[in-house]
């Protein structure tokens, strides 16, 4: 079908270090990028999800919607973090009218806070492997305080957020559109930003498993601040430039590989935990993106590790792009980074 006006939601993408945005044009034969942009964030103005300065936030998005020229107000945006629980779990077979009240009662084992506090929804992911008369659920539970710091920054930076999603299906959504997947192929999507790292482990495009983390970028920095006794934006621009424009190439090497080394550690670790979880099933791919793919060495450190390919992701790849509006270049530069933004924007307001 092709969606109408009401229906049409952008993507924002709202992170630690850059406010991204996305607009798709959707048909029956083809969607189509109409805008892509981003703009980044002041540091400090967010820390792990939560909004320190909601004017600057609010005006970074106002600023960015003006320099697209985007008029559109219904958006979809997502979060994570510490006050986002996902959670797969099994449960009896129940009438569908009695689910709603099942999976809460269950949910409380799950979830470390009040059940008053957090706002609760999942999807039925199928019937047990074990037991026939149980079911796979994903589970959700996303703290009220969060979703209220981020109704109100979408207000006050004019606009309607219709859908408040969770970065991890966001990711995965736009990994859906992409090509070249294997049903038997075992993937896991990885998400590197700012404050906090995302593991999606897929199979047939179904998560077996997900894990946020506190690990991002932002340990680059605070190690640079602290070896070359400078602030937070100079350090952004130390990690940022090519190496040999360093005021110490060397050590900024041994930071980026101390750093890389660290997550390589902590996803290995989850990953081998979902192996021998699993009957040894094997993660087959890894899809990178968020800015800790821009960390040289990294994809191939990790590759090594789990003896798996690495590949970057294309989020573009399945979409129609006018070449004259957005050339190779800028796609290649701003790909890692634009997937959950693209991913929001094929969202629409009666999506489940």
């Amino acid at each position: 079908m092709v969606f109408s006006k009401k229906d049409h939601l952008v993507g924002l993408d709202i992170g630690s270090s850059f406010i991204k945005v996305a607009e798709l044009q959707i048909s029956k034969k083809k969607k189509t990028l109409k805008k892509f942009g981003m703009a980044p964030l002041t540091p400090g103005a967010i820390v792990e999800g939560r909004i320190m300065d909601m004017e600057e936030v609010a005006q970074t998005i106002r600023s960015l919607f003006r320099s697209q020229k985007i008029r559109k107000k219904n958006v979809a945006i997502s979060t994570g973090g510490h006050s986002v629980v996902i959670k797969t779990i099994n449960t009896a077979k129940v009438p569908e009218k009695n689910l709603q009240e099942t999976i809460t009662a269950e949910a409380e084992q799950y979830i470390p806070y009040d059940m008053e506090d957090v706002n609760i929804d999942y999807q039925i992911l199928g019937e047990s492997r074990f037991a026939p008369d149980q079911m796979n659920v994903l589970l959700v539970a996303v703290k009220k305080d969060l979703v209220a710091e981020y109704m109100e920054l979408t207000a006050s930076a004019g606009l309607n957020a219709k859908i408040i999603d969770v970065d991890t299906f966001a990711l995965q959504n736009i990994y859906e559109t992409l090509a070249g997947q294997g049903a038997e192929d075992i993937v896991l999507l990885l998400d590197v930003g700012a404050s906090k790292t995302s593991l999606n482990i897929l199979k047939a495009n179904t998560s077996m498993m997900m894990r946020d983390n506190d690990s991002g970028t932002h340990q680059v920095i605070e190690q640079i601040c602290t070896r070359f006794e400078t602030d937070i934006q100079e350090a952004e621009k130390i990690m940022q430039s090519p190496l040999e424009k360093a005021p110490d190439p060397e050590a900024v090497t041994m930071i980026l590989d101390e750093v890389a080394n660290t997550w390589c550690s902590e996803i290995c670790e989850v990953v081998n935990t979902f192996q021998s979880n699993t009957n040894d099933t094997r993660v087959t791919k890894v899809v990178l993106s968020g800015g800790g793919s821009y960390v040289p060495g990294f994809a191939d450190n990790l590759g090594s590790e789990l003896d798996v390919k690495v590949v970057t992701i294309s989020p573009f790849e399945g979409l129609h792009l006018d070449g004259k509006k957005f050339s190779p270049a800028f796609i290649s530069r701003v790909s890692p980074q634009a997937p959950i933004a693209l991913g929001l924007a094929l969202r629409r307001v009666d999506d489940k």
